[in-house]
């Protein structure tokens, strides 16, 4: 709702300067952040009643959401011998059948308020029809005013409430602010097809107080579409700035090392790598800074992508930050690192929260050796660790290149605060969690994206089966077989602990000694984030020496740990993860030549939750797997850290606006190229 450049819009007045609000009212509508006239109007409804015709309380149905229109003819309240708990009643009458409503845990008020002869609207679904009864339903009360056309006989907006504030109120407030303020609406900077939508004045009276139930989606997707050109606007303007300021550091290298690591790695890169490698190489020898996201599937082949990635900036003569989620996930690609550069005469660092390479003789290697001690800060190196890589202390001399796997666990402040210690370095950021489209046009719309959609040769298949707790004895005499013949397991916990309200999650310190029984005589390592630093590292190696044959953890192996030995992944109270999640922790098996298997332990019934668990069943896609993820519970499972920046969506769906996010890009990129044209 914009107003002409550099006058404010009246839509900008507080909520106060609404007849009808005054202090106490704002206070209630601050909880619903509603603090201005503009707050207020794109307050979206939740749900609507179609109030032209009300169903009789005769012909209520089982289960079935309606809304009637009767008069109390009884009320009271009871109050039960053991304990505090009370229950009010009250009994609606609209000339064809009786309906009681009950509120457990009654308040005091309702007494005073659903009086014998008041009349009310009521909504809720019947829990039985002899007699006809509804638990805890939505009420308004119907009083004949002057406005009383705005509450019945039409379809009528039920918005989100808080304590005090009642329905019907805040439709009155809305109403009048429609009644004031509509013709201040404005169409944003950049015009849509009026033929296509209605205006935005339009869309935002219907959005609240539509002719017909059809006219709700026309006003979602118009006032959709604002939001998303908005976003798009953003985004694409600090892009068009960062390229306008910006001068890219030559790093597309001369293929010195690349070559001599590639006939030494002992495997071939997919025609998908080189294809992601040509993209990158692209990047580092442009004019501007690279700005990619790479995305795979788990197991798919980024790191050594990675690897090619900062062997052309090596080459060039620069350094590279390469940052990982967990100590344990840094310290592993130390150990590659340190395996595939050091032959090449490439120094390879360490920088974690607990650990510095050159530190205690290095880290314990494969084969029981000690990584080599290196000097800090050598010209040419590449420096691999966590979160400490950005902090204050620690300097990063002539950064050419920035990599960040697993990019999802990380805020975009602390991507920032890593590319700011470099002239404009070139960032390549990593997921093995595939980001559905929504979100990658969206949330990560000012880079470029690069996928790997084919896996390495040589794989074994994965197996994913889903099992009632009562199998877990063959769960277990499974796992006893695969180890006798020389593989490893993997068994997963949701929790570290149990508290008291979660004595049906199972964690890991109480199920390890349960798992060491039930595998005996093979050892059982544990594993999980309250453990010191150097005790993990010490299970990781044990385990990856196949000293250690299974391993009990929580969800911190769910990235980057790579044992190709490892063939069987069991996951307890699996419907306590995302199906992102649960993918991820899959991946940590079937990575080497042995066919893998996956077995997930759920003894959820509900429905949701078993066909959620299904889906991992019938699929390793993980493209797939996100889609099913992002709809079966929304976007805050992919998105991850707190995303700085990220607007507040009250019309737009990340799940299902795909083309309307496709035509808001569309829209920004040829408003600004024509500014960008008129300018020149």
């Amino acid at each position: 709702m914009s107003a002409p450049e550099n006058q404010i819009s009246p839509l900008a007045a507080p909520i106060t300067s609404l007849w009808g609000v005054g202090e106490e009212r704002a206070r209630l509508l601050a909880r619903l952040d509603i603090f201005t006239i503009e707050d207020l109007l794109l307050h979206a409804p939740r749900r609507y009643e179609d109030r032209r015709k009300f169903l009789p309380i005769r012909d209520l149905k089982l289960k079935e959401a309606a809304t009637v229109r009767g008069k109390i003819v009884a009320a009271g309240g009871k109050r039960f011998r053991k304990g505090a708990r009370a229950m009010f009643e009250c009994v609606f009458d609209d000339g064809t059948a009786l309906l009681h409503c009950r509120w457990w845990q009654a308040q005091p008020w309702m007494e005073d308020w659903f009086t014998v002869g008041r009349e009310f609207l009521v909504f809720g679904k019947p829990d039985s029809l002899r007699p006809r009864n509804i638990d805890h339903p939505e009420t308004e009360l119907v009083e004949p005013s002057d406005d009383e056309f705005i509450h019945v006989n039409r379809i009528a907006p039920v918005h989100p409430l808080t304590d005090g504030l009642t329905a019907r109120v805040m439709r009155m407030l809305i109403w009048r602010a429609l009644e004031k303020f509509e013709t201040d609406i404005a169409e944003p900077a950049i015009a849509l097809d009026l033929k296509t939508f209605p205006t935005r004045a339009n869309a935002v009276r219907m959005i609240h107080f539509p002719e017909e139930l059809t006219d709700v989606e026309i006003a979602r997707q118009r006032l959709a579409l604002d939001e998303f050109v908005e976003l798009q606007t953003q985004i694409q303007l600090r892009r068009k700035r960062f390229e306008a300021s910006a001068k890219a550091l030559p790093c597309g290298g001369d293929n010195r090392l690349m070559k001599p690591f590639l006939a030494a790695i002992g495997f071939k890169l997919t025609a998908a790598q080189a294809s992601v490698l040509r993209e990158i190489r692209s990047d580092l020898g442009g004019a501007n800074p690279m700005r990619r996201l790479l995305q795979g599937d788990v197991g798919s082949g980024k790191t050594a992508v990675a690897a090619c990635s900062a062997l052309m900036a090596l080459e060039s003569g620069f350094n590279v930050a390469f940052m990982a989620p967990t100590e344990i996930l840094a310290e592993q690609h130390f150990r590659n690192f340190t395996k595939w550069f050091e032959p090449l005469g490439v120094k390879v660092e360490l920088q974690t929260g607990s650990r510095k390479s050159g530190e205690d003789g290095g880290l314990k290697m494969e084969d029981g050796k000690r990584a080599r001690p290196s000097i800090l800060h050598s010209p040419s190196s590449i420096f691999i660790g966590t979160h400490a890589l950005f902090t204050a202390g620690f300097d990063l001399p002539k950064l050419g290149l920035v990599i960040i796997d697993e990019q999802h666990k990380f805020g975009v402040a602390q991507r920032e605060t890593l590319v700011r210690k470099g002239n404009y370095p070139h960032l390549l950021v990593m997921t093995a969690t595939p980001i559905p489209r929504t979100l990658g046009l969206t949330l990560y719309g000012d880079l470029d994206v690069s996928v790997i959609d084919e896996m390495p040769g040589g794989r074994g298949a994965i197996k994913t089966f889903v099992r009632a707790a009562d199998k877990l004895p063959k769960v277990f005499n499974f796992i006893r077989e695969k180890i006798s013949a020389g593989r490893q397991a993997y068994i997963v916990y949701p929790r570290v602990e149990v508290a008291d309200t979660d004595k049906d999650i199972k964690a890991v310190t109480k199920e390890f000694a349960n798992v060491q029984k039930a595998l005996s005589p093979f050892k059982v390592g544990l594993l999980h984030g309250r453990i010191k630093p150097v005790e993990k590292e010490a299970v990781m190696a044990d385990f990856r020496a196949n000293i250690i044959q299974a391993i009990v953890a929580t969800s911190l192996i769910e990235v980057g740990v790579d044992v190709p030995n490892a063939t069987v992944m069991l996951i307890e109270n699996a419907e306590h993860f995302g199906l992102a999640q649960l993918h991820q922790l899959r991946g940590r098996i079937g990575r080497g030549e042995h066919e893998s298997f996956c077995i997930l332990i759920s003894d959820q019934q509900n429905e949701e939750a078993q066909s959620r668990l299904k889906i991992l069943e019938q699929t390793n896609d993980g493209f797939k797997i996100a889609e099913a993820d992002l709809k079966l519970r929304g976007p805050g499972e992919l998105l991850g850290q707190q995303q700085s920046g990220t607007m507040k969506l009250r019309f737009g769906n990340l799940v299902e606006d795909l083309n309307l996010i496709r035509q808001a890009r569309d829209l920004v990129k040829l408003h600004l190229d024509f500014r960008q044209t008129k300018v020149s």
